[in-house]
C-alpha cells in the first residue's frame, strides 16, 4: 500500500469510529422530547392471556394512544423500572416474543435499557419514542412480585381494558327532543363518534345481546324490548349516516367495540338495505330509578363497594355466614367485575382493579380466583375458591370501577372563590317560588364533613378534605342570597339535596361570610380499630387515686371522682388496648396545625385534637351509663407493615399523624386507655369505641369509625365478646347483637 492509500485508510478508520461514536449512543438515547418535557403523564396497563393479575404484556398510553414495547435488549432491570410504575414492588421476570400475545397499535419503545433505579421508563435509554424496527410478535412482557407499593395511588390501568380506539365514543339519543332534559337517558338512537359527527348503527341482524352490551356501557344493569311505536317516531328525521351494520355480541362484552361487526364502505349505495338505525331501551337500577320518582325494589344484599369516591366504585366486599369480607384478586378481571357491577344496579365494568387500589379491608377474606362468565346474577353464582391465609392477603383485595349513567348532578352545584378547581364556597342551583332557577348559598351552621362528602362526590372532585363553616376569606361572587340551611347528611347520598334540610330557611349567620365551604381531594385516610385486640386485652384495675392526679386533670374520670376524698380511695376502671389502622389512601393528620397544638405538663406531651375517641358502655337499651374519652395524646405510627417505613413521631415535638399501612397503638396502661366504671351495677352490657367521633378529620368511610361489644360484668371480672366493626356484620346478625339478652353464666361459645 503506497504513502497516500495508507492515509486516506487511517482517515477513514478515524471518520468511521466518530461516526459510530456519535451514532450509536444516538440511536440509544431518545431522539424526541420525553412525555415529561412534553407535560404529558404516562399510563401503563398489563394485557394479554393467559396470564395473572401481576403478568402480562407491558402496553403505554402516550399521544392518546395505546402501543407496547419491543423485547430487543430488554433485561429484568427494564421489568424492575416498568412494575414500580405500575404499583408493584419489583419485578421477578420478564417474557419477549409476545408471550402473552402480540398487542395492536404502536411499539412506543425498542432497545430500551434501563439501569432499574429510574424513576420512569422515558428516563432509560432508547431508540426514541415511535422510533422501532419490530412487529407486535416481539412484544415485551413483565411478571411483577405479587405485592403493591404501600399507599400507590396513581391512576395507572392495571387490568386490560378493550380497545376503544375503534369507537371513540358512543351514546344514546333520545328520540324525542324534550326526553333529553329527563335524566337519565334510558332509551333512544346508539350513534357513534364518526369524524366531526355522529353515525348510526344499521339494525339488520341486530339482537338483545347486542342491546345488554350497549346498556351496560351506558351504565344500565340490563336491557328491554324496545316498542315498535319507538320506531314509527323515527319517521324521516333526517340524514342516516351508517357507520356500522352485522353486530354479533355474546352479550358478556363490557364495550361493543369487543363485538363482531363490519364498517361501512363509501361506495355502497344501500348501506342499511331494509332496516333503520338501532334503538336501544335499557332498565334503570334501583338508585336512578329512584331519580325518576319510582321505587326502587328492596333486596337482601350481598355483595358492596366500599372506600370509593364516586358513586359505582369501591373495594369489593361479599357477604357470608352473616359477615362482610373481601375478595382476593387472583384472576379478578372485567367479566367478574362487570357482574358485581350488574348486580349493584350499575352497567359494566370501566376497570377490574387489583392490589387493594381502593383501600386495604379489614376482616375475613371470603373469596379467591372468582372466574364469571359474565351471565351470573350475583357474583356468589360464578365459580371460586375458599380463601387460606397462606395464598392472599389484604394488599390483594379486589375493586372496581362501573360504568353508571350520566344524570348531571353536577351542574346543580358549584363551588367558587377558592384557591383550586378542589375548593370554594359551595353555590346551589334552585327554583324560586316562580320556579324560576337561581344560583345560591348554603348556611354554614351545622356544617360538616358528611355534609361536605356529599357535595365533593357530587361535584366528582373525590372527597371532603374540609368543611368550612366561614367562607369571609375567598373570593366572592355575585350570589349572595342563601338558600338552604339545617343540612345534615349521613354521607352517602349523591347529591345534597337529598340530604335533610329546613324546608324554610333559616339561618342566624346569613350572607356569604358565613356560607358554607368545602376543600376536596382525590384521597382520604380510613381509620379502623383492631376488634379482636380489644376482646383479648380488656381487664378491671381498682387504682389509687393518688395516681389519677394527671387523667382528672384531663377530665378522664367519672363525675363522681369530684367528690371523692382525695388522695385516698380509688377508681375502678375498665382497661384495653387499642389498635388505631389507616387502611385508606392518604395519611390521617390532625385537622389542627402545630402552631395551635396544646402543651399538657402533666403528661408531657402535645394534644393535636381535642377529643381523638369515644369509649362508651351502655345499656342493652342503648342507655349510656359510663364513658370515656382520649384525647390525642400524640398521633404516631406504632407500627406498619412490611415495607412500609414510619412518617411520624411525637418525640422533640414531631409531626403527628398515621400513614397509610400502619397503626397507632394505645396500650391498656397509658392513662385515660380506660372507662371509670366505679359507678357501674352488675349486669350486661354494651361497649362501644368511636374514632374521630366529631369527623373533624376527613375519612373516606365514616361507617367503619364504630367498635362494639357484648360485655358481662359481674362485680369482680370483665368479659367481652362478639367485638366487630359497625359495618362488619349482616343487618340480622347486628339486629341481634344489639338484643343480646345477657349471659347467664361466663362461658361464651
Amino acid at each position: 500500500m503506497d504513502t497516500r492509500s495508507l492515509v486516506w485508510w487511517q482517515w477513514w478508520n478515524v471518520a468511521v469510529v466518530l461516526y459510530l461514536w456519535v451514532w450509536v449512543p444516538m440511536c440509544l438515547s431518545q431522539a424526541t422530547p420525553s412525555p415529561q418535557q412534553q407535560g404529558e403523564k404516562l399510563k401503563f396497563r398489563l394485557a394479554g392471556y393467559p396470564r395473572k393479575h401481576n403478568e402480562g404484556r407491558v402496553e403505554i398510553f402516550y399521544k392518546g394512544e395505546w402501543g407496547t414495547i419491543c423485547d430487543d435488549d430488554f433485561t429484568l432491570e427494564n421489568a424492575r423500572v416498568l412494575c414500580r410504575q405500575m404499583g408493584f414492588v419489583g419485578a421477578t421476570g420478564w417474557r419477549h416474543s409476545a408471550k402473552y400475545g402480540p398487542g395492536t397499535g404502536k411499539i412506543w419503545l425498542d432497545n430500551v435499557q434501563c439501569s432499574g433505579t429510574e424513576k420512569s421508563i422515558e428516563f432509560c435509554q432508547s431508540r426514541g419514542w415511535g422510533n422501532s424496527d419490530c412487529t407486535h410478535d416481539e412484544d415485551a412482557g413483565v411478571i411483577c412480585k405479587d405485592e403493591r407499593l404501600p399507599g400507590f395511588i396513581e391512576s395507572n390501568i392495571i387490568e386490560m381494558q378493550v380497545d376503544e380506539n375503534r369507537l371513540e365514543e358512543i351514546r344514546l339519543r333520545p328520540l324525542l327532543d324534550g326526553t333529553a332534559k329527563r335524566l337519565p337517558i334510558t332509551e333512544g338512537i346508539v350513534e357513534v363518534k364518526y369524524k366531526e359527527g355522529w353515525a348510526q348503527i344499521c339494525d339488520v341482524g341486530w339482537t338483545s345481546k347486542n342491546s345488554r352490551v350497549i346498556c351496560g356501557m351506558m351504565g344500565f344493569p340490563s336491557e328491554k324490548k324496545t316498542k315498535k311505536n319507538l320506531y314509527k317516531m323515527l319517521g324521516d328525521r333526517g340524514q342516516v349516516n351508517y357507520r356500522i351494520h352485522s353486530v354479533a355480541c355474546t352479550g358478556n362484552e363490557v364495550h361493543l367495540s369487543v363485538c363482531s361487526m363490519e364498517f361501512s364502505k363509501a361506495n355502497v349505495s344501500v348501506p342499511c338495505q331494509g332496516g333503520r338505525p338501532v334503538v336501544v331501551s335499557c332498565v334503570a337500577g334501583p338508585q336512578f330509578s329512584q331519580i325518576s320518582g319510582k321505587k326502587p325494589k328492596i333486596k337482601q344484599v350481598t355483595v358492596r363497594l366500599k372506600g370509593g369516591w364516586k358513586v359505582g366504585e369501591g373495594r369489593v366486599e361479599v357477604l357470608k355466614n352473616n359477615e362482610w369480607g373481601t375478595v382476593c384478586d387472583d384472576r379478578w378481571n372485567l367479566q367478574s367485575a362487570s357482574v358485581v357491577c350488574r348486580e349493584l344496579g350499575f352497567g359494566t365494568a370501566k376497570e377490574a382493579l387489583t392490589g387493594a387500589r381502593m383501600g386495604q379491608g379489614l376482616g375475613p377474606i371470603h373469596m379467591n380466583e372468582v372466574l364469571c362468565s359474565g351471565q351470573e346474577k350475583s357474583l356468589w353464582n360464578c365459580p371460586f375458591k375458599n380463601i387460606t391465609s397462606e395464598n392472599c392477603h389484604h394488599l390483594e383485595d379486589a375493586s372496581v370501577k362501573c360504568n353508571v349513567p350520566y344524570i348531571g348532578f353536577e351542574k346543580t352545584i358549584n363551588i367558587t372563590g377558592g384557591r383550586t378547581r378542589f375548593e370554594g364556597r359551595v353555590e346551589l342551583l334552585n327554583p324560586d317560588a316562580n320556579g324560576t332557577e337561581g344560583w345560591g348559598l348554603i348556611c354554614g351552621e351545622g356544617w360538616t364533613t358528611r355534609e361536605a362528602m356529599v357535595v365533593c362526590r357530587q361535584l366528582g372532585l373525590g372527597y371532603a378534605n374540609g368543611a368550612l363553616k366561614e367562607t369571609w376569606y375567598w373570593d366572592s361572587s355575585n350570589v349572595t342570597d342563601v338558600v338552604m340551611s339545617g343540612v345534615k347528611c349521613a354521607g352517602d347520598e349523591m347529591r345534597i339535596s337529598d340530604c335533610q334540610h329546613h324546608k324554610s330557611v333559616s339561618c342566624k349567620k346569613a350572607g356569604t361570610r358565613f356560607a358554607a365551604g368545602v376543600i376536596c381531594s382525590e384521597t382520604a385516610s380510613d381509620l379502623i380499630l383492631h376488634a379482636p385486640l380489644v376482646e383479648q386485652t380488656v381487664y378491671i384495675e381498682d387504682r389509687p387515686l393518688h395516681m389519677l392526679y394527671c387523667a382528672a386533670e384531663e377530665d378522664c374520670l367519672s363525675k363522681s371522682a369530684a367528690k371523692a376524698n382525695w388522695p385516698y380511695g380509688h377508681r375502678r376502671l375498665l382497661r384495653f388496648s387499642s389498635q388505631i389502622h389507616n387502611i385508606g389512601r392518604a395519611d390521617f393528620r390532625p385537622k389542627a396545625g402545630r402552631h395551635s397544638w396544646v402543651w399538657h405538663e402533666c403528661h408531657r406531651h402535645y394534644h393535636s385534637m381535642d377529643i381523638f375517641t369515644h369509649y362508651d358502655l351502655l345499656s342493652i337499651n342503648g342507655t349510656k351509663v359510663a364513658d370515656g374519652h382520649k384525647a390525642s395524646f400524640c398521633l404516631e405510627d406504632t407500627d406498619c407493615h412490611e415495607g412500609i417505613s414510619k412518617r411520624y413521631e411525637c418525640a422533640n415535638f414531631g409531626e403527628q399523624g398515621i400513614t397509610v399501612g400502619c397503626w397507632d397503638q394505645y396500650r391498656h396502661d397509658i392513662d385515660c386507655q380506660w372507662i371509670d366504671i366505679t359507678d357501674v351495677k352488675p349486669g350486661n352490657y354494651i361497649l362501644q369505641v368511636v374514632i374521630n367521633p366529631n369527623f373533624e378529620v376527613a375519612e373516606s368511610d365514616f361507617t367503619n369509625n364504630a367498635m362494639k361489644c357484648n360485655c358481662k360484668y359481674d362485680g369482680h371480672r370483665v368479659w367481652l365478646h362478639k367485638c366487630h366493626l359497625g359495618d362488619s356484620f349482616s343487618e340480622e346478625a347486628e339486629k341481634k347483637f344489639e338484643k343480646y339478652p345477657g349471659q347467664l353464666n361466663n362461658q361464651i361459645s
